[in-house]
């Protein structure tokens, strides 16, 4: 168990944390969740000991082991395979010892404590992690230093993973991931047999493999039970509740307002207005719901659209060296409302083809034709560094307004989705999710005809995913996405295309069939149209076996929705009794009665541990059925 207890963390000044407490069962994988600058990344922090709090205590198990990806990638001339076995702290010393040990008894340990880690198959697990984060086996062998920055925070993070740490602490894994290894993320974290935190803005990776959700908001952790999509259900149902409460907590203090307002100066009435005037002070008021503006996206819809296609290639191939084509044997065609997603790993050509069609690249040989007046606006993630690191928006916009007003420019700014007094802020002080929203409305400026996104969601927390995906659907003309966020693509997009061995074709299966390809089979190709038909019969089997474990598992899943209401109801008994319990007159009129509470509170507590130790029990019981 991870108990949070009365943490305050305050951070050059500011106060983040105030008071807030949270228990984590052993072994729970946990998404933690909130809006940027909340302090998420700083609760890691007060969590691995680099940052010490203002008030509280974290307590862990004992001797826990702490694990998170490390800051700094690694560049030195290790082989990758290398630099993931020696994560295994423990195991390389061992291995080290056993070099120099001379003494039968201690060699006998080295060999018995090797055995007990399972120290032999410790080369085929990393070479596991390395290959589904996508370093194949001859990557595997190659130096980190020849690898950029991205690729290197993979390994990073299959360094943590091969640790296999007890408490693992994920900040954003899936930012330097393409779809494919944010699949394979999923399932490994899914299965993963220790406890988790992650804070991510992928609200599939945290419907997949999260058990739990911590919403860190106005200073406060508050534990929800079950996946993102049940933590925002429930959320949404206790603001409801929370502002119910509040008009009624408003209307009973307006109403003992409005008598000692016209009572108190009668002499008759005194006595009664002064009663409620005490009764008005000891009712307390109910907090607001305060909710977050999420600032939108607007994409301009283009003046006039071409006639379909809007781009035909027949027979392209294109590369950056003339006889070095990166991709080949091109034939398609893109209509003027086509919606498509480019899948495939990084380094097989997404990026290469986005350019291509439009028009950073010219084909190598074959025909690309373009509609005419074809207008196409480019979205790029490493084109935030194009952005003039002291200019504001408004500077960035007026050059493309020169003959426009103030107020028409800033108008067109905040069309952007950046707020007011961010407006006059210089690039380089804009946040990422900000520099993000600036780069897209200047991509989209000129009101394109195909607007192609690569990436666009890393720096955007799950609100603004949100509007993206609103934005994109209100847009009329053309998309093409290349993006690691599964639930963006299935929000945004009606056909799949697969960058895969050289070339681009169209994938006939949903994201659903590519995800069991990529978690279970790894990065292969389509199979040939008979192929496929197995597949398909095959994918047919597995779902009526997965209907069969379904119903098997009926009864099990009954008894975890009945733990889980137990908890439910256990929890509001606890914060109703913290609620008396906080009331301090109550030890000086009836502390006989106080005293009953703190011991029923006591009990409370005892039996919720042992709800969420059977709800935990049964959980993974269930989890090792249905994956099978």
């Amino acid at each position: 168990m991870i108990t949070i207890s009365d943490l305050s963390v305050r951070v050059a000044g500011r106060l983040l944390i105030e008071h807030a407490s949270v228990s984590i069962p052993d072994g729970m994988k946990v998404g933690l969740v909130g809006r940027n600058g909340a302090g998420k990344s700083t609760l890691f922090k007060v969590l691995t000991g680099a940052l010490s709090s203002e008030t509280g205590t974290v307590s862990l198990p004992k001797q826990a082991r702490i694990g998170q990806v490390a800051q700094e990638a690694p560049g030195t001339e290790d082989p990758l395979i290398e630099i993931v076995l020696a994560a295994d702290k423990e195991r390389a010393a061992l291995l080290a010892e056993a070099e120099t040990a001379t003494d039968p008894h201690r060699i006998a340990e080295i060999q018995t404590r090797l055995v007990d880690i399972d120290a032999h198959s410790a080369e085929a697990r990393a070479a596991s992690i390395l290959s589904g984060l996508g370093f194949d086996e001859t990557a595997q062998r190659r130096p980190a230093s020849s690898f950029s920055g991205g690729w290197r925070m993979r390994v990073a993070l299959a360094a943590v993973l091969f640790s296999e740490p007890d408490l693992l602490l994920l900040d954003e894994p899936t930012n330097y991931l393409d779809l494919e290894g944010t699949l394979w993320l999923e399932d490994y974290i899914r299965r993963y047999p220790y406890s988790v935190i992650i804070i991510s803005h992928d609200r599939d990776l945290l419907n997949t493999a999260a058990g739990a959700i911590i919403h860190l908001d106005q200073k406060k952790l508050t534990f929800y039970r079950g996946s993102y999509d049940q933590f925002e259900r429930q959320k949404a149902e206790a603001d409801e509740l929370q502002m119910k409460a509040r008009a009624k907590n408003e209307a009973h203090r307006k109403h003992l307002q409005s008598f000692v307002d016209r009572f108190k100066a009668k002499a008759s009435k005194a006595r009664q207005a002064q009663s409620r005037l005490k009764a008005l002070e000891k009712m307390g008021t109910v907090a607001a719901v305060i909710e977050d503006h999420v600032q939108g996206f607007s994409f301009p819809a283009p003046e006039k659209q071409p006639a379909s296609p809007i781009i035909a290639i027949e027979n392209g191939s294109v590369g950056y060296a003339p006889g070095k084509p990166i991709l080949t044997g091109l034939n398609l065609r893109i209509d003027n409302d086509d919606r498509i997603a480019l899948l495939g790993a990084n380094g097989n050509g997404k990026s290469t083809f986005a350019k291509f069609i439009s028009g950073r690249l010219a084909p190598e040989s074959g025909a690309l034709k373009l509609a005419p007046h074809l207008s196409t606006g480019f979205f790029a993630q490493h084109q935030i560094d194009d952005l003039v690191p002291d200019e504001s928006a408004v500077a960035h916009v007026r050059k493309r307004m020169p003959d426009s007003t103030e107020p028409k420019v800033r108008a067109r700014v905040a069309q952007m989705g950046l707020a007011t007094e961010k407006m006059d802020t210089p690039a380089r002080d804009l946040s990422g999710g900000e520099k993000a929203r600036l780069l897209m409305g200047l991509a989209a400026f000129h009101a394109p005809n195909l607007l192609i996104l690569d990436e666009p969601t890393n720096h955007l927390d799950i609100d603004s995913r949100n509007a993206l995906v609103q934005a994109l659907n209100d847009y009329p003309g053309a998309v093409i996405l290349i993006s690691h966020d599964r639930h963006l693509i299935e929000a945004t997009v009606d056909r799949l295309w697969l960058v895969h061995d050289g070339t681009v074709t169209a994938y006939d299966g949903d994201l659903e069939d590519y995800r069991e390809l990529i978690v279970s089979g790894g990065r292969k190709a389509q199979k040939s149209d008979a192929a496929s038909t197995a597949d398909t019969r095959s994918k047919s089997e597995q779902r009526r076996s997965a209907a069969d474990r379904r119903a098997a598992f009926a009864p099990l899943k009954k008894e975890i929705d009945k733990a889980e209401k137990k908890t439910a109801k256990i929890e509001q008994i606890i914060a109703k009794l913290d609620s008396d319990l906080a009331d301090p007159k109550l030890y000086e009129r009836s502390p006989e009665k106080a005293k009953v509470m703190i011991q029923a509170r006591a009990n409370a507590a005892a039996e919720l541990a042992r709800v969420e130790e059977e709800w935990l029990t049964l959980s993974a019981r269930y989890e090792e059925g249905m994956a099978d």
